[in-house]
């Protein structure tokens, strides 16, 4: 097989139970499936990585384009690059899934709406893992329809650095830099992305030609820095620091020619120190996440908020290191600073336990997680994961976990607040069976007493009954004759309310694909794109946002080990499109680019 396809197989939608044993046997490592290191094809849950490897081969430039590469998975947007996006989960939205960024949350406290994805560039990532299905037994809050942890880059050894530029439509500009340093008991990397684009209008009227309307652009300056320091083989220190300062241009309701204007600058930092011995491994840990986003011309300006989070957790092994425990306990703080002035705080403990059995061909992992609300009902959640290898080509896993989801603050001390809401309740479970090639999935999710806007009262509200969310996830990846790679997945969902009406923004059917040529020797080229199904932007569907093809070119060329460009083509046949009602999507559009490393 030819060797960039190899490579090329451990970074296109990695699943855990989906891989060529020969090529990838404990070479990926996950953190998200039990909060502690290890290998994907030990992992019960339903997971799927994208590697550093496919972003680079598809030149991606966001987290939610990287991750609308996988199954099960949706993505919508208000605009352009820096417009409000969203990513769907099995159907879930962003609010309930819960965002890391190297382990630190990302949630915006001060938002109703998740994880702010549209900031999020991933010139610095090395990973995403997603890990699908209810994950609170682990994670706690905000994960019920799983958990997206961003895994950022480690320095090699040695000195490095790297310089990039990146062109195109839109008069759309990216620069680049990083420079890292390792060696002995010390390393260090720091890093910085700038991009600045024009864009193109956010809203336009469906039929309107987008250029008829001004022009909202956005520039986003991302910096990071990891430093660490290994005391001796048993202790060790790692530090971590990102900002994200952000300028975006948008569009009031309505009112595709407003010229307004928000900003952004978000911190996220992490201090670990670490303890290895013969009996356990045990991270102590601190990580703070602040929100500053302002709207000059808004009736609310700006919106604050603050995580804060301290922790314990051990990773103990036994039986022969075939089995591990993992326990902890953690306490959160979260915060809204402006206008609404609120805080609450959380105490927690988790376990974790897995085995392997029948001469290794068996997992079985076990989590439970208390949780202690100053604020809201106190919850005790948890999940079970069985895989079974019958052989190297057939596999079957099943998993079950509850979960929940409480209010935020806006939810409920804001002008539409509600202070007697409850938490959401959500039961999951999914069935995977695996034979050579293919994959497919069965999930179910249940959603008690679901948070939402009651348009009756205006305000927010429980809305009583259960919501239903479930369909199938089907994958499938193969070498054809020795230079081509192919891969696709494909995506059935059904997601009602507790009337059995459709949810808004969902797509029934979704289906993803790409083919790359490895044949040259100093070049790669492929195509990717995707099928969106039937979906209505309004309860009452009068408002399609489905139905639609996309396709995508990319063509990268190596001029030396450490010097290559490339091209993209991104709505390779200008596709008119609208993924949410009256807002704009790119027309075709081209960038080339070149990256050097020293």
């Amino acid at each position: 097989m030819n060797s960039k396809i190899k490579l090329s197989l451990l970074a296109t939608a990695l699943v855990a139970s989906n891989l060529d044993a020969k090529i990838t046997l404990d070479t990926i490592t996950v953190t998200s499936a039990t909060k502690s290191e290890q290998s994907i094809k030990d992992v019960t849950s339903n997971i799927e990585v994208v590697t550093s490897a496919e972003i680079e081969d598809k030149h991606i430039m966001t987290v939610p384009e990287a991750l609308n590469q996988l199954s099960g998975i949706s993505l919508i947007s208000n605009g352009g690059l820096g417009k409000a996006a969203s990513i769907f989960v099995r159907g879930f939205d962003n609010k309930r899934v819960l965002v890391l960024i190297d382990g630190i949350r990302y949630n915006d406290v001060a938002s109703i709406g998740g994880a702010p994805f549209e900031h999020l560039m991933i010139d610095d990532v090395e990973r995403i893992e997603l890990v699908k299905g209810a994950q609170s037994g682990i994670w706690g809050a905000d994960a019920s329809a799983g958990v997206i942890n961003i895994i950022t880059k480690m320095p090699e050894d040695g000195l490095h650095a790297s310089l990039n530029s990146e062109f195109g439509s839109f008069s759309t500009k990216k620069y680049g830099a990083m420079a890292s340093y390792k060696k002995d008991n010390f390393y260090m990397r720091a890093s910085a992305q700038k991009i600045d684009t024009d864009s193109f209008s956010a809203l336009a009227p469906r039929g309107k030609d987008v250029n008829s309307f001004e022009d909202d652009g956005y520039k986003n300056l991302t910096t990071s820095v990891k430093l660490g320091y290994k005391f001796n083989e048993e202790n060790k220190i790692d530090l971590s620091h990102r900002i994200i300062d952000a300028d975006n241009e948008y569009d009031g309701f309505r009112t595709p020619n407003a010229v307004l204007y928000s900003t952004t600058k978000d911190k996220f930092s992490n201090i670990k120190y670490q303890n290895k011995n013969s009996y356990a491994t045990t991270d102590i840990y601190f990580n703070r996440s602040v929100f500053n986003r302002d709207y000059p011309q808004g009736f609310t300006k700006e919106f604050d908020g603050v995580v804060n989070e301290y922790g314990l957790k051990s990773h103990i092994p036994y039986m022969n290191e075939s089995s591990f425990l993992v326990a902890g306990i953690d306490y959160k703080t979260f915060e809204h600073k402006n206008g609404i002035a609120k805080k609450y705080n959380n105490k927690a403990i988790f376990l974790t336990n897995s085995n392997k059995f029948n001469s290794g061909k068996t997992d079985l992992t076990e989590s439970i997680r208390v949780d202690r609300y100053s604020a809201f009902d106190n919850k005790t959640t948890g999940k079970v994961g069985l895989k079974h290898n019958f052989n190297d080509e057939l596999f079957v896993t099943a998993n079950a976990g509850t979960a929940y989801n409480v209010p935020t603050l806006y939810n409920l001390y804001s002008v539409y607040g509600n202070a007697n809401l409850n938490a959401e309740d959500t039961l999951s479970i999914d069935f995977t069976i695996g034979y050579k090639d293919i994959k497919v999935t069965y999930f179910y999710n249940t959603v008690d007493e679901m948070i939402d806007y009651d348009f009756a009262t205006k305000k927010y509200a429980n809305i009583s009954g259960k919501s239903k969310l479930k369909g199938f996830e089907l994958s499938y990846e193969k070498t054809i004759l020795d230079d081509f790679l192919f891969s696709t997945n494909y995506t059935l969902l059904s997601a009602k309310d507790n009337s059995g009406k459709d949810l808004r923004r969902r797509a029934k059917e979704n289906i993803k694909f790409s083919l790359d040529y490895y044949g040259f020797e100093n070049a790669h080229i492929g195509i990717n794109g995707e099928y969106v199904g039937k979906r209505y932007d309004d309860n009452a569907k009068t408002k399609q946002t489905g139905k639609y093809t996309l396709l995508n070119f990319t063509a990268n060329y190596d001029f030396t080990k450490n010097v290559n460009s490339f091209l993209k083509v991104e709505n390779l046949t200008d596709k008119y499109y609208q993924s949410v009602d009256g807002y704009a999507s790119s027309e075709r559009a081209f960038y080339t680019g070149l990256k050097v490393k020293f």
